[in-house]
């Protein structure tokens, strides 16, 4: 079975019709019943069991009428049998006697907890994801799982464990996703999620990393690690830029011809250069009154 559109007719429309008969069964009911102590009279009698049978056809039948509201659904069961969704919102009269369960097709988000999961490098974290869903299938939604909510929500957090533990918290190379990147983490989420949902009716609407942090029991230690990397970055770019720098200078010099400067010479400046350029404190400036060999 699938979705499908149930018998529907304006509400108002059949509304007018039950308000008619009722009104005539309860005419036909008084006048009969008025009239019917007189014995001689038994068509009296016939016209207030007619009246009374017509209010209560009237009543079954105003049993079909049921208010959609904007952005719902109603699935219709008829003694356990689904017969179709009504989602047009507004007053509807559907077939009578059937079972109408709500179904709400509005978008809504909820925030997983904080799962402690450990990442591809086996490194203890923590991880929670925000999580926007919709109902695009009521049938599905009402009779593929018990609550869909409860199954959104079970397989949120097993798709964000299953995330944490398929990429490192940081990248170790360009080749490597961690679950710092955010478009490419979030894409693989969402997908994931969609795939998990689409059984029951679900629609996952956007997924989203809203934490994502080491384990308290290693944080200090792996911060302590980053800052380390951090200052390595930093002084292997220091370096390479004052070796650029001292070659620069030395070619300058020659082109220029302002000093002619031998191996030796080169030698001590280049030193004197990479040790004022990569010191973490200003240099101290020494004046040499003589010479270099003395």
């Amino acid at each position: 079975m699938e979705l499908r559109p149930a018998f529907r007719v304006s509400g108002f429309y059949a509304l007018v019709l039950l308000l008619i008969a009722a009104a005539a069964g309860l005419a036909l009911a008084i006048g009969g019943l008025a009239a019917g102590t007189h014995p001689s009279d038994p068509a009296h009698a016939a016209a207030a069991a007619a009246g009374i049978a017509l209010i209560a056809v009237t009543v079954v039948l105003a049993s079909g009428l049921t208010v959609v509201g904007p952005n719902e659904a109603r699935v219709l069961q008829f003694f356990g049998r689904y017969i179709g969704s009504v989602d047009r919102p507004g007053l509807s009269w559907v077939t009578p006697l059937t079972e109408k369960r709500r179904v709400s097709l509005r978008i809504r988000n909820f925030e997983t907890q904080k799962l402690k999961v450990n990442d591809a490098d086996g490194n203890p974290i923590e991880i929670a994801a925000v999580i926007a869903f919709r109902v695009v299938d009521s049938f599905k939604a009402a009779f593929a799982v018990d609550n869909y909510e409860d199954f959104t929500h079970t397989q949120s957090e097993t798709a964000v464990r299953h995330l944490a533990t398929s990429h490192p918290y940081q990248s170790a190379g360009p080749d490597t996703i961690s679950l710092r990147d955010g478009a490419a983490v979030v894409g693989e989420l969402t997908g994931e999620l969609r795939e998990r949902t689409a059984m029951a009716g679900i629609e996952i609407v956007e997924a989203r990393i809203t934490h994502l942090a080491y384990a308290p029991e290693i944080a200090q230690a792996m911060l302590v690690r980053q800052q380390a990397e951090q200052v390595v970055a930093a002084r292997t770019r220091i370096v390479e830029g004052a070796v650029g720098m001292v070659g620069l200078a030395l070619d300058r010099l020659a082109e220029q011809g302002v000093v002619d400067l031998d191996d030796e010479r080169k030698a001590a400046m280049a030193s004197n250069l990479l040790v004022v350029l990569c010191g973490d404190r200003a240099a101290s400036p020494v004046v040499n009154t003589g010479t270099l060999y003395s």
